[in-house]
């Protein structure tokens, strides 16, 4: 086991920094007052477990090695939720910029759905990590998708864990459905994004003018008891 942990404590490292650096690309976008294309970001090291039925199916050892390391580009993985379509080419072009990483395969479900209506925007980066023992550069994968995607992958995945991959029928043909469904909702909320933004805009202005007349009303010893 002291094998594992070593092997995948760079990942892990690699994914508490890329969270904090990927979050704080929300927050600049947030201190200049402009839409973010970042609605939130989520990160994980793939389970041993998991790991485990990738070699199956890859055929190869189980085991710490540069070997797998190179076949499984996403132990370490992270998600970064978008509001809109139109986002996630803006968050994949930020990511194409950084100096921190290096975009190395991209993979568009998005325009080119999968069978059972997965839609994601995949990105495999290499990203160097600063160890005791010197630098290693690692693969991360990084899916971007809308928040109407995210729930749809969430569902399916779920269901795909309690069929163990095979799903009935009829189940699958609803999940479809739903894929579409939700991509429609996806494509109307585009329509009616200036709308979207102005309404937004207005509650975080309304809310901060609430929030500092609340504050300075306390001050004056006006509050409530």
């Amino acid at each position: 086991m002291r094998q594992w942990n070593q092997f995948l404590e760079p990942y892990k490292q690699a994914v508490d920094e890329l969270k904090i650096k990927l979050k704080g690309i929300r927050s600049q976008y947030n201190l200049e007052d402009i839409h973010t294309p970042i609605e939130f970001v989520t990160g994980r090291v793939k389970p041993l477990a998991s790991i485990y039925d990738k070699t199956l199916e890859k055929g190869i050892p189980f085991e710490p090695s540069a070997e797998l390391a190179a076949e499984l580009p996403d132990i370490a993985g992270l998600r970064m939720m978008c509001q809109f379509v139109d986002d996630i080419g803006t968050v994949v072009e930020i990511l194409r910029q950084r100096k921190d990483l290096k975009v190395i395969e991209e993979r568009d479900y998005i325009s080119n759905k999968k069978p059972s209506g997965y839609r994601s925007y995949h990105v495999i980066i290499e990203y160097p990590v600063q160890t005791i023992d010197g630098e290693k550069t690692i693969f991360a994968e990084i899916q971007i998708r809308t928040l109407a995607m995210n729930f749809w992958a969430s569902i399916e995945h779920t269901l795909n864990y309690k069929y163990e991959g095979e799903m009935p029928p009829a189940i699958n043909h609803r999940l479809e459905k739903a894929a579409e469904a939700a991509f429609r909702l996806d494509e109307e909320m585009s329509l009616i994004r200036d709308e979207i933004q102005d309404a937004q805009q207005y509650f975080s202005a309304f809310k901060e003018y609430a929030t500092r007349g609340y504050s300075q009303k306390k001050e004056k010893g006006g509050g409530s008891k």
